[in-house]
């Protein structure tokens, strides 16, 4: 089985990306591209984002996981801490982040550091959920070996009938990560592959210093 793809081709031409028209701080370039993505028609999640981890078995594996905050200290998504990737970011919290917006013919990759944020934090992001997520969580063992998807089910009428009319707690073992970025490049498509690429770097001194790259 076989399909050559070497004559699929696609022209950038609808934006740039030059150093004089743009902050010296890669959060506030973060903050105004994600709300050009969100004015764009056609995009359904700008907040999807591949997080990349180095597995347990040596491996590295990404996944496509939805942001759900980001502030002056990096990004946070929320996860189950027992699930594969949980643990892959336990014993190796170097993990790398991506977003592409082929809308806008855009990418943000980032390189960072992931630590867990504070419970009080994950229990208030874990009350605004609708209940079928909360009960989705504790149902859930992230990345175990399942029988068959009745047993999912099952469980889930169970906690249903037990949690009918009450607060659903957040589990221990389910709340927020945060990454905080090292760096972060900005990649804006161009005509004839010469694509517009910017890193920040952080500094000793959490300054943040400002390359161009070739493409």
């Amino acid at each position: 089985m076989q399909k050559d793809l070497g004559n699929y081709r696609k022209t950038y031409e609808k934006s740039a990306l030059s150093e004089e028209s743009i902050s010296d701080n890669p959060m506030e370039l973060f903050q105004k591209w994600f709300y050009e993505v969100e004015a764009t028609e056609g995009v359904d999640e700008p907040n999807a984002m591949t997080v990349s981890t180095k597995g347990l078995d040596g491996y590295p594996k990404s996944r496509i996981v939805l942001l759900k905050k980001y502030t002056g200290e990096g990004f946070i998504f929320y996860t189950n801490y027992e699930s594969e990737k949980g643990k892959a970011i336990t014993n190796d919290p170097k993990v790398g982040l991506s977003f592409f917006w082929p809308n806008m013919e855009r990418q943000v990759i980032v390189k960072g550091n992931a630590e867990r944020i504070a419970a009080n934090l994950s229990d208030g992001y874990f009350e605004s959920r609708p209940e079928g997520s909360k009960l989705g969580a504790i149902v859930s063992h992230q990345s175990t070996v399942i029988p068959s998807r009745e047993v999912l089910e099952e469980k889930l009428k169970q906690l249903e009938r037990e949690y009918q009319g009450k607060e659903i707690p957040r589990p221990d073992y389910w709340g927020g990560i945060l990454v905080r970025p090292v760096s972060i490049e900005f990649w804006q498509g161009r005509p004839n592959r010469l694509h517009d690429r910017i890193r920040y770097t952080l500094q000793k001194n959490y300054d943040w210093e400002m390359e161009r790259l070739a493409p």
